[in-house]
């Protein structure tokens, strides 16, 4: 498996693609790179408290990417599927389901 750093950098550059301005680019973008080794699903991760919140964010700051995010698919897995790699909570995840499913 990659190194955290390398994860959180390709992270990084996936959003940064996607990203709406120069804030985003360099300031949000990092941001959720960072968050998202973390082992809650991404929205708790980044503080939010629903994913309602969390897809009104990426919309927001992201929406080239949230147009081509599949609705059943969760962020954080969507992401690390879209740069080929998998996220570390991932195996200790007791959601699975809701994410694999999507993937099968």
């Amino acid at each position: 498996m990659e190194s955290l750093k390398n994860l959180e950098d390709k992270v990084s550059l996936f959003l940064a693609y996607y990203a709406k301005d120069s804030i985003t680019k360099e300031k949000i973008a990092p941001y959720i790179a960072k968050r998202s080794l973390l082992m809650k699903h991404l929205y708790e991760d980044l503080g939010f408290d629903s994913r309602i919140q969390m897809n009104r964010f990426m919309l927001q700051h992201f929406p080239s990417l949230w147009e081509l995010k599949p609705k059943d698919k969760l962020w954080k897995k969507f992401i690390y599927d879209s740069i080929g790699e998998i996220a570390p909570a991932c195996a200790s995840c007791p959601d699975q389901f809701t994410c694999f499913r999507c993937s099968v």
